[in-house]
């Protein structure tokens, strides 16, 4: 596990750049990363470019925490996700826009797309409604995440979770795309969804998606004797 000193430089890099990206504004948000101690979270209430690395608090996993700030109000999620998905280095929460308009309707995102399988099944699930920092909010984000990295949280924003912080912001900035093909595919009417065994199809490949693949033995020449 990286050293907590580059962890807590990551995270306060990720924090900035999910503003700079859009999936956040002010004080919206958090994110947070797995250490040898618990996980590091950003802290509640605080504007990204008013902190420095060490401001980043410190959280145990029995929800004790270390630092100059309390932690998000959300580090609930974080700590229940850690528990829950030992893959699953990084968690970063946005009140995206486009995200956060479909999770105003309580509603899940159908195979609209092949790339909802990007997030491991063949929809994105939206969390039930819950007050912001409670158990039962972490409780239905874990549901919602069951088999998935990444899901919807009813009247309030989304979620996503990867293997470091780096694959977590990527998947995060896909996912408010892939909501923002949804909110404009309904525009027009509702999309065509696909079907079971189209999606099947797409797991299969996605299996390896992203993954070191061993390379392929060159062709033999056009003018090469079979075999």
């Amino acid at each position: 596990m990286m050293n907590e000193n580059v962890l807590r430089a990551g995270l306060l890099a990720t924090a900035r750049e999910m503003v700079a990206s859009g999936l956040n504004a002010g004080t919206a948000g958090n994110a947070s990363v797995r250490c040898a101690r618990g996980f590091l979270i950003t802290p509640t209430g605080r504007a990204y470019d008013e902190l420095a690395a060490d401001d980043m608090t410190l959280v145990a996993m029995d929800g004790s925490w270390q630092g100059a700030f309390a932690p998000s109000s959300e580090w609930r999620i974080h700590r229940d996700i850690y528990a829950a998905r030992p893959e699953a280095g990084a968690v970063l929460h946005a009140h995206s826009p486009f995200a956060t308009a479909i999770a105003c309707h309580r509603r899940a995102i159908p195979a609209f797309h092949y790339m909802i399988a990007r997030f491991g099944g063949t929809d994105i699930r939206c969390a039930p409604y819950a007050l912001f920092g409670t158990q039962a909010l972490s409780d239905g984000a874990i549901a919602a995440l069951d088999e998935r990295r990444a899901c919807l949280l009813a009247n309030h924003g989304m979620l996503a979770l990867g293997r470091d912080l780096r694959q977590t912001l990527a998947l995060a900035l896909e996912f408010e795309t892939l909501c923002e093909h949804y909110w404009r595919a309904c525009q027009i009417g509702s999309p065509s969804i696909l079907s079971a065994a189209e999606m099947d199809e797409v797991l299969a490949l996605f299996e390896t998606y992203g993954q070191p693949q061993p390379s392929a033995p060159p062709p033999p020449p056009a003018d090469a004797e079979p075999a």
